[in-house]
């Protein structure tokens, strides 16, 4: 959820009541935690695990070239601030070369307390990749592309749908239930379908979330 608290505070409190539905949602306060502590995105995070829903603290690598170290600091001050319970790594690197790299840095988060790790090349990675994350974006793009997107490699058969999520962004007006339809066909039972536009599409809500669960 890529909006400020006190900007949005309604779509926060959403989240809050949709904690059964949800596998997570992950806190990116300013292309990572920031340098100090920001208080409405702490009484956010509260409210977030008081509902019982997993926190994931976003973390730029730079497709492998941020130095381990800047990561693992942005890891600290999820934790100490936030009390996060994972790790989101964004643009993650998806060739076999650093699937070392980023063993590392699964290693550093599950250190401090990241009892979730989640991958986000956007694309389907080298397969050794499954190895290192509890959770896989083996895609992250528009509407359009998602809708000629192909089909998973078979690799990915000898992994469940729940290490497997879908980012789409840009999903016409009705077609969000499409849009999950689809992510599970393509054997990804995590999704994130909102209708956003624009540098930050994150800032919406899927409109499942806008009505009660039946």
């Amino acid at each position: 959820m890529y909006v400020h608290p006190a900007v949005d505070p309604g779509a926060w409190w959403t989240l809050v009541e949709s904690a059964p539905r949800l596998y997570g949602v992950v806190l990116n306060i300013a292309d990572g935690p920031g340098t100090v502590p920001e208080p409405s995105f702490a009484a956010a995070a509260r409210a977030l695990r008081a509902a019982g829903v997993r926190l994931l603290g976003y973390a730029d690598t730079d497709y492998g070239h941020r130095p381990l170290r800047a990561v693992t600091a942005d890891f600290d001050r999820y934790r100490d601030w936030y009390a996060t319970d994972g790790f989101f790594l964004d643009q993650a690197a998806a060739e076999p070369g650093a699937v070392r790299h980023y063993r590392r840095l699964a290693r550093a988060a599950r250190s401090r307390g990241g009892r979730t790790v989640v991958l986000n090349p956007g694309v389907h990675p080298a397969p050794a990749y499954a190895g290192v994350a509890d959770l896989l974006v083996t895609f992250e793009g528009d509407w359009a592309a998602y809708s000629a997107a192909p089909v998973a490699p078979a690799w990915t058969a000898a992994h469940p749908p729940e290490r497997f999520c879908h980012l789409v962004h840009g999903v016409p007006a009705g077609l969000c239930a499409l849009a999950a339809r689809t992510a599970a066909l393509r054997r990804a039972a995590v999704h994130c379908a909102v209708p956003g536009h624009g540098p930050n599409p994150w800032s919406l809500l899927p409109p499942v979330l806008h009505r009660k669960a039946p």
